[in-house]
């Protein structure tokens, strides 16, 4: 996973996240077809592309130089002006107030010691009746024992989404197959979640 660019290119021109997928869908029951959304650790922007597409504007973070450069020439020009990309660290990262944050695959990879804070920025930024979409990591995750990785055991997690409505929270637990380069045991959490309160 230290190979960014080399990961971005393998999962360029797949869809968005589920969890965004559903995020996106309840704001379109509600009637709310568009607003501001971050995109946490955007990488190569697959789920970006779909909130501009769906009329969303969108400021898309990464720590990684090249991320965007995978992003930009997919941008329809029509597009572009709804678009701000910022390259920051997570430690770094401001969030503005918008009405989603998405942090798909990308909570994790921020450092322990800076998790507390970011995390206070997010659910400080998002308005009420605005969501957050993304995976946490769990505790028995094989990458759990790397001293740069954030996980979570399902009751911490459900703390830190206090003062949302859960939405979606489905846990998935698997390993690798075995033929897979440097095969894994993964524990996530896949989230969706309402801020509480109305527009």
């Amino acid at each position: 996973m230290q190979d960014w660019p080399g990961y971005f290119g393998a999962v360029m021109g797949k869809g968005a996240r589920e969890t965004l997928v559903a995020a996106l869908d309840a704001f379109a029951r509600e009637g709310f077809t568009g607003g501001l959304a971050v995109d946490v650790a955007a990488g190569e922007g697959r789920d970006t592309l779909e909130l501009l597409t769906q009329g969303w504007r969108v400021v898309a973070t990464d720590g990684h130089p090249d991320a965007f450069s995978f992003l930009w020439p997919r941008v329809p020009e029509v597009l572009k002006p709804n678009l701000t990309a910022v390259v920051v660290t997570f430690a770094d990262m401001q969030v503005p107030h918008c009405d989603l944050v998405n942090a798909s695959f990308a909570l994790p990879f921020c450092e322990p010691r800076h998790f507390p804070a970011l995390w206070s920025r997010i659910v400080a930024a998002i308005r009420p009746g605005g969501r957050i979409a993304g995976q946490f990591f769990g505790a028995r995750d094989s990458w759990a024992s790397l001293p740069d990785r954030t996980h979570h055991t399902r009751e911490e997690v459900l703390t830190l989404l206090e003062g949302f409505e859960i939405e979606m929270m489905n846990e998935e637990e698997r390993d690798d197959p075995p033929d897979v380069r440097n095969p894994k045991h993964w524990q996530l959490f896949h989230v969706v979640a309402r801020k509480s309160g109305r527009w």
